[in-house]
């Protein structure tokens, strides 16, 4: 994905901005192909979302950057599957 990661283990803001992009795109790619997610809450689910809600707080337009950065995310993964192009194409 051409991701710049190097900051991720340095700033926790940039970690909760990167988290909160891959939740997103699996949210997305579960609701594309039908997967129902695991409903039980992990342990350290407290613990990311406050660092996401932190991130949010700070800047308002977080949450439409992290959407954006895994909406193309997920479009890079679906073209992936020539199949699946294809038929979207040629819908």
């Amino acid at each position: 994905m051409g991701r710049d990661l190097s900051r991720y283990a340095k700033d926790k803001s940039e970690r909760a901005r990167e988290e909160l992009i891959a939740e997103l795109g699996s949210c997305f790619l579960c609701a594309d192909l039908g997967i129902v997610p695991e409903l039980e809450p992990r342990p350290d689910h407290a613990s990311y979302t406050q660092s996401w809600l932190n991130v949010l707080a700070g800047d308002k337009r977080a949450i439409f950057q992290a959407a954006a950065h895994a909406e193309r995310a997920t479009a890079f993964l679906h073209g992936l599957q020539p199949e699946a192009a294809n038929i979207r194409d040629a819908a």
